[in-house]
């Protein structure tokens, strides 16, 4: 009995690298489906995507683009959303504002920054607001950036949204490493659950609803 005992513990231990080999394959493998790259070059316009939680790399990424000349314009949508309470102008400023500084401080002017008026609770509602501000300034060719896990269904969201519009979609996601996690090591953190196992299920609920 103790022999018997004694071989199932050794089948156990000895099975538990393999299972560890494949949940690092199948996390990084899942995390790596969501980050897509779609080039649009030349672009009209780089749009970047709200983000609240993660406006700084998305922004830094739009700025670095620019400079190289991707695009001649900067464009951010509005999420609507509020940051912390600002000590110095003595009020909670919109995340599109902070964003306008971040892209302003790493060398983008502010007359080459836009902003879409139209406020949005999603990404598809965002999309919607994407067209009509690119068919109302005869922008045809757009370059999406936005955080790396969400670039997937971004993408989906901006190219059913402009369908038959003749407005052309790309995206250009930001590095991960930075307020996101990178692929090999998101499941470490509850932070990446939310932005990458979170994601597929936003993708399902997508697919469903539009």
């Amino acid at each position: 009995m103790r022999r018997t005992l004694t071989r199932r513990k050794v089948r156990i231990l000895s099975f538990l690298p393999l299972c560890l080999i494949a949940w690092f394959v199948v996390a990084w493998g899942g995390a790596r489906f969501l980050i897509v790259k779609a080039d649009v070059s030349p672009a009209d316009a780089i749009v970047v995507m709200s983000g609240s939680a993660t406006y700084i790399e998305r922004t830094a990424w739009a700025a670095t683009l620019y400079r190289n000349e991707r695009a001649p314009i900067v464009i951010l949508t509005n999420e609507g959303l509020i940051a912390g309470w600002d000590q110095k102008e003595q009020r909670n400023p919109y995340y599109y504002e902070l964003a306008m500084r971040q892209l302003e401080s790493q060398g983008v002017p502010a007359e080459k920054i836009q902003v879409i008026s139209r406020g949005a609770s999603g990404t598809y509602e965002e999309a919607l607001g994407v067209r009509e501000f690119a068919a109302a300034h005869n922008l045809k060719r757009l370059l999406i950036v936005t955080s790396a896990y969400h670039s997937r269904r971004a993408l989906w969201s901006l190219r059913r949204a402009c369908d038959s519009s003749g407005i052309v979609v790309g995206v250009d996601p930001a590095p991960t490493g930075s307020q996101t996690p990178a692929p090999a090591t998101w499941w470490l953190r509850a932070w990446g659950w939310k932005v990458v196992a979170g994601e597929y299920v936003k993708m399902i609920y997508y697919r469903m609803k539009y």
